[in-house]
């Protein structure tokens, strides 16, 4: 008796299984090829900040003219080298392959360096900026006639200030992740090139 109802027990544990099983296939099968979690969430923090989400990888989801919205832009070169968009207020760091290996939105400067190629000249661990905030992994790749330096930087408590107009300053701020990895990439030398 005790192996009739030991064995009944078994039988319908299996059956529970095997429909579980079924159930969570059903539900697998009708699921989206691509996940849209991580896009949803950046559509919210889009709302959220009134600003455009952030894309740490280049070639992102969707197709704008039959391009990657982030692809790295013609006409910037060839070769390792980081690409600085005006216009796209974004960043591209770019292997000897001619790939980005990330790239990010900035926080421009009051003044604009002009249109072409630089080389990194100078690195600063940490330094306060030219508005009175403690910055860090400071990058610079020019200096203009004026005495205004341009570089990246990122505010070591994360801050992305909105540069004051009546001061003329160089200063390009990263968020730190991505301060940190421009550090990690742009050597003294490593070519920056700036696209309008």
């Amino acid at each position: 008796m005790a192996r009739s109802s030991s064995g009944i027990i078994v039988a319908t544990l299996t059956a529970a299984a095997l429909a579980g099983v079924g159930f969570l296939a059903v539900q697998a099968e009708a699921a989206p090829d691509h996940p849209t979690a991580h896009a949803s969430g950046r559509a919210a923090d889009k709302a959220k900040d009134g600003e455009q989400g952030k894309d740490k990888a280049a070639g992102s989801a969707g197709q704008e003219q039959g391009k990657a919205p982030n692809a790295v832009p013609e006409d910037s070169g060839t070769g390792l080298r980081v690409v600085y968009g005006l216009a796209q207020k974004r960043v591209w760091l770019v292997g000897s392959d001619g790939k980005a290996t990330r790239t990010f939105e900035i926080a421009p400067s009051t003044v604009n360096p002009p249109p072409g190629s630089y080389a990194v000249t100078s690195r600063t661990p940490t330094i306060t900026g030219s508005d009175g905030t403690p910055v860090e992994h400071v990058v610079v790749f020019h200096r203009d006639a004026a005495g205004v330096v341009f570089g990246f930087s990122a505010a070591v408590d994360g801050s992305s200030p909105k540069p004051d107009p009546a001061k003329k300053t160089g200063a390009i701020r990263e968020q730190p992740a991505d301060g940190r990895a421009m550090w990690e990439f742009a050597v003294n030398k490593t070519p920056v090139v700036v696209v309008p």
